[in-house]
């Protein structure tokens, strides 16, 4: 008895110590296949601005009023066309996308417990699977080859909100960056209507437990077709060109 129970002690206390290092393993790989989904997607993005005279497509509507929405298909199986504002901004490029899950982000299956309580746009949190990244609405029917410097322009990354926006509400910036004067991801951060889904945004490789600071960083797609990472920011070294690179809507820089 007391050698078994010697035994389960050793385990116990082996698994104890693997479990963080499997855990880290999981985020790793989630993590890069993150980062190459949202190659996959450049790729698609690349594609549709090839046969569009290197224009991006429409993915704002009525002024700003574009929904946030996670959603491919009607109820009924069909594909939301891109002119209708419930879907998602992937529908825009369908016909370039065999397979819907390249617009998935594992570690936001992770984030989803803050969707499935108090669902963010009211779907099913299965429907997240395939609509993990955010667009930058600023580049909405932009033609991108008047645009210079393009790995200093952001496409898309793994914000947990579809659209990269500000609008006309300073209360309401989905940037990484301060723009107009308001603060970084207002709405996000603690004391805003959506405090409790901060930490789906800098998501990727959390070294903190806080609500508020996770340590963690968030994989970004630019419009020269490159993956990187951005380290949690408050904003502060993010220009405003990154988002709005002909300073149509933000002072520049």
């Amino acid at each position: 008895m007391i050698e078994l129970l010697v035994v389960i002690a050793i385990i116990a206390l082996l698994m104890a110590i693997l479990m963080p290092a499997l855990q880290r393993v999981k985020e790793q790989a989630r993590d890069i296949s993150c980062r190459s989904n949202l190659r996959q997607v450049g790729l698609v993005i690349y594609l549709y601005l090839q046969e569009n005279d290197f224009k991006m497509p429409r993915v704002v509507w009525d002024d700003w009023s574009w929904c946030n929405e996670y959603r491919w298909r009607h109820s009924d199986g069909r594909y939301f066309l891109p002119t209708e504002g419930d879907s998602y901004w992937g529908t825009a490029f369908k016909s370039f996308v065999n397979d819907t899950r390249i617009f998935g982000c594992p570690a936001f299956r992770n984030a989803h417990e803050m969707q499935a309580i108090a669902k963010l746009y009211g779907c099913d949190v299965k429907e997240f699977y395939d609509s993990g990244y955010a667009f930058n609405a600023y580049l909405d029917r932009e033609g991108t080859n008047t645009i210079r410097n393009q790995s200093e322009v952001i496409v898309s990354h793994d914000h947990v909100e579809p659209r990269i926006e500000q609008g006309d509400d300073p209360t309401h910036n989905d940037m990484l960056c301060l723009g107009r004067g308001s603060v970084n991801l207002t709405h996000y951060r603690k004391g805003g209507e959506r405090q409790d889904w901060y930490r789906g945004i800098f998501r990727h490789n959390i070294r903190r437990p806080s609500n508020w600071k996770t340590g963690g960083t968030l994989n970004t797609l630019w419009l020269d077709n490159h993956v990187s990472r951005i380290e949690e920011t408050l904003g502060n070294n993010i220009p405003n060109r990154y988002y709005d690179p002909k300073g149509k809507y933000l002072p520049l820089p």
